[in-house]
């Protein structure tokens, strides 16, 4: 059984140079990356011309879809990239998403969505970003919602100020809730 001390442990007297990222494949049988590709790695998949997908897909990489895929795609973290190819009838939703095939549902993403050259969107957009190149189509409504930050008004609630404000000032909050238990009875 493969276990990584052994696999950065030189073999020889000759000291060892930098590891060599591996990839670990359905199989279970780790291979090495070429050196040319260290750094930061992104993983990719790509579901091909050929594949039909009904039902739901999820998932935790980037994503580029060619194929067709009916129902659901949730990749919250991740980018989707509908290809040229692309058949999408589902709800879409993504950090990103960039459209160059066609999607006939509800896209929503946490950051961007990008519908390309000949690109082609037929439902509701709702990203605080949103980019349609000119020889793209979109039929639909966006909402342009602002990431997770909520109004200045909404960042104070009162319950956070009551517990924060100072021990004098609680003493006098306590007598205005005694008498208003006091009015209901």
């Amino acid at each position: 059984m493969w276990k990584r001390d052994e696999a950065v442990r030189p073999t020889s007297g000759q000291p060892a140079g930098a590891p060599q990222p591996t990839v670990q494949h359905s199989a279970g049988v780790p291979v090495s990356r070429p050196e040319s590709s260290h750094g930061m790695e992104k993983d990719i998949v790509n579901i091909g011309k050929s594949v039909v997908i009904k039902g739901e897909l999820n998932g935790s990489e980037d994503l580029t879809i060619e194929g067709q895929v009916e129902g659901t795609i949730q990749l919250r973290e991740h980018v989707l990239t509908i290809g040229p190819n692309g058949r999408i009838k589902a709800q879409v939703f993504a950090k990103s998403v960039i459209v160059l095939g066609e999607v006939n549902g509800n896209v929503t993403a946490s950051d961007k969505v990008d519908i390309r050259d000949n690109g082609s969107v037929d439902g509701d957009i709702v990203s605080p970003r949103v980019a349609i190149a000119e020889g793209a189509h979109f039929r639909g409504s966006v909402d342009m919602q602002r990431k997770a930050t909520p109004p200045p008004q909404a960042q104070k609630p009162a319950p956070q100020q009551a517990s924060a404000a100072p021990p004098a000032a609680q003493p006098a909050a306590a007598p205005t809730a005694a008498a208003a238990a006091g009015q209901r009875v």
